[in-house]
Order: C-alpha cells, then structure tokens, then sequence
C-alpha cells in the first residue's frame, strides 16, 4: 500500500476542532498534569472540569511537563511507515519543552519531519495547521509549508485576561512584584505572547475587567483598519457566557467578522485558570 504524503503532529495545547479530531491525517500528542498524587494526560484522562474541580477541592496547583522525547519517537516510527513526511505545529518553545521533544523525537526515529514552534498557542497552532493543510491540498512541497508556517506565526495577534493571578505566579510566568502589584491593587493585567519572541510580556496594566474587554476590543479594531482579518478566536476558561458577551460585543463594532469560540485546554488552564478570556487572531497584510 502506496505511503500516504503528509501527516500532521500538534499537541494538546492546540484548540483541537472536530475537524482536527477526525481527521485520518492529525496526530495529536498530550502533555502531562502531575497533582501531588496523580498524574493525567491533558485531554485524555483529564478534563478542564475535573481540573478546576480538583483545583479549588485541594487548593493546590498542579504542574505541568511536556511528552517526553521517547513519546515523539515512538509516534515518528509509527508515522514513518504510513507517511512520507510529517509536519508538526507546537505550543512556542519559550513556554514548553515540547517543541524540542518533538525536534528530538524524529532524530531519533530518522523520520524525515518539520517541526514548527507556533510561538504561540491555542487556537494560533490551529490556525497554522489549517493553513499548512490547504497549501497541502495545492500540491505545496511539505518543506516550503512549513517555512511559510514559521513567517506566518508572527502575524498572529493575541491578548489575554487571566484568570487567577495567583496560578499565573507559581507557574513562574510573572515575577514576585507584577504577582503583587496586580493582586493589592486589583489590577487586571492584559497580557500577550509575543510572538516575534513566543514570551509572555504584560501588556498593559487595566483597573478594571471593563475597562480591559474595551481595550481588547479597540486593540482588534486598530488591527482590522490595517489588515484583513477573516476571523478572531475567543477563547475562555470556563466562562462560556462572558465569551459569548464579548463575541455580541466584537460583532456590535465589525459585524462582518466570523468568531468562534472554544475554551483552553487543561495545560493552558494550569497557569492562566479559571475564568481566563482571551482574544485570537491573525493580521494577513492588505
């Protein structure tokens, strides 16, 4: 049986569409969530319920790590005798091991792959998938996919409402002085992963949860009056109904856009939490 071309390899911070999850071609690695006396595969054994509940029960905040490098081998191995090429899509590598994992993982199996760091992650990885599928489906060489991929992960926009600080600091993503300042003066920090570096940075400091869905919701305006933008991701932490609040506000201002709206995976609900609300998208120049 003739091998098939391209298979496609993410990881569970990815927001995994049906689409993807269906998909024949789409592998999807998990990362781990160790509790002091447990550990579970994100997505898998876990769900983002069970992890809050687990969470405000035992008022311990789990740790995370990346599939380990033997994981990719062996998943390379397997995809090495099904398919001609892979290309992987990964949560940036300034925030996980997983993306070196991965890089490790096909050495070690001799498959011939790419990987992609996203230098981002959620619904950014997902994009990227599904533009490297349609250059796919037009015959693109899987090499010159993910080079555009790459170029096209620094067009992607993203700017995020936490919800718990405090989950935020004890996953070592904010320093001891911004972890205070935000929490005695109740401030809610908006904040983004760079993607020309794939690194957390606070964004701006907002006084109030108000005031910060507005600012977001301009900061996506100013970005629509100088690109095409085709669609905008809202994703949350279990807070279904204020996503769908802003999604009626985002429509109110540039009602032609298509929005949808997903909830982050356990990995992603580790460090930001509870109650997160963040906004997606990607700048294709005019």
């Amino acid at each position: 049986m003739a091998k098939k071309k391209i298979a496609w390899v993410t990881d569970s911070t990815a927001y995994i569409t049906q689409e993807l999850a269906e998909h024949p071609d789409v592998y999807i690695l998990p990362l781990n969530i160790m509790f002091e006396d447990e550990t579970f595969e994100d997505g898998v054994d876990l769900t983002t319920d069970i992890l809050y509940n687990k969470i405000r029960q035992q008022k311990v905040v789990p740790k995370t790590s990346q599939p380990s490098v033997g994981k990719f081998a062996e998943l390379y191995e397997k995809l090495k005798n099904e398919y001609d090429h892979a290309v992987a899509v990964h949560i940036s590598s300034k925030l996980s091991g997983t993306y070196e994992s991965s890089v490790n993982g096909k050495n070690m199996a001799e498959f011939d792959a790419e990987v992609v760091d996203s230098k981002c992650m959620s619904y950014a990885i997902t994009t990227l998938i599904k533009k490297g599928m349609e250059m796919a489906e037009a015959g693109t060489d899987y090499k010159e996919i993910a080079d555009e991929l790459r170029q096209e992960a620094s067009n992607n926009e993203n700017y995020i409402l936490l919800g718990s600080l405090e989950q935020f600091y004890k996953g070592g993503r904010m320093s001891g002085t911004q972890y205070l300042l935000g929490s005695m003066l109740q401030i809610k920090p908006i904040i983004r992963i760079d993607t020309s570096t794939g690194e957390f940075e606070l964004f701006e400091r907002v006084r109030s949860e108000k005031k910060a869905v507005k600012r977001m919701i301009g900061l996506l305006k100013n970005s629509y009056e100088k690109n095409i933008i085709s669609q905008v991701q809202i994703m949350h932490g279990n807070l279904e109904h204020k996503a769908n609040e802003l999604k009626e506000k985002v429509l109110a201002e540039i009602p032609e856009l298509d929005i949808v709206i997903g909830e982050i995976s356990s990995t992603i609900a580790v460090h930001a939490g509870e109650g997160t609300l963040a906004m997606i998208w990607n700048n294709k120049k005019r």
